[in-house]
């Protein structure tokens, strides 16, 4: 009796995270910026990294990579996918020195969730488009700012 329990315990365990992972988009590709979407999302505005730029997104059981080339160079953000601290260099500001940024990146059933300081990006699937909903607080205690940005797969 004391077998089949735990072979039925196994079982449930196994089904259990076999769904959590079906569950798990995979991100992986690389996605160029859908300007007439984005323009709408930003209310017409195309100003200053407002449109979002293309991106190659490389991605494992532990790890999603983003590497995203700009004026400045080729930039990469790596983000552990287990929910601990990602350490990432971004540029200055304005052409200031490099800072380092910390991440928390988590699952959230098939989306992922990036914190960045009070900043939180959600990645999610939307049909054959990459959504990427990024909330921003307010200036001087406003309201927060949510803006998401379409992407779609380069073939």
């Amino acid at each position: 009796m004391r077998r089949v329990a735990a072979i039925l315990g196994t079982a449930a365990v196994v089904l259990m995270t076999a769904s959590v992972f079906a569950q798990t988009p995979n991100f992986a590709g690389k996605w160029t910026a859908d300007a007439e979407k984005n323009a709408a999302a930003m209310g017409g505005r195309a100003g200053r990294g407002g449109m979002g730029g293309d991106m190659t997104i490389a991605q494992d059981a532990k790890t999603l990579t983003i590497t995203r080339t700009t004026q400045a160079g080729e930039f990469k953000t790596v983000y552990m996918l287990d929910g601990t601290e990602s350490k990432n260099m971004m540029a200055g500001r304005g052409g200031g020195a490099p800072m380092e940024q910390i991440s928390v990146a988590k699952w959230d059933g098939a989306k992922l969730t990036i914190t960045t300081g009070q900043n939180v990006a959600v990645y999610a699937m939307d049909g054959a488009w990459l959504t990427i909903a990024t909330t921003r607080p307010g200036r001087g205690g406003g309201e927060a700012t949510t803006t998401t940005l379409f992407y779609k797969k380069a073939m």
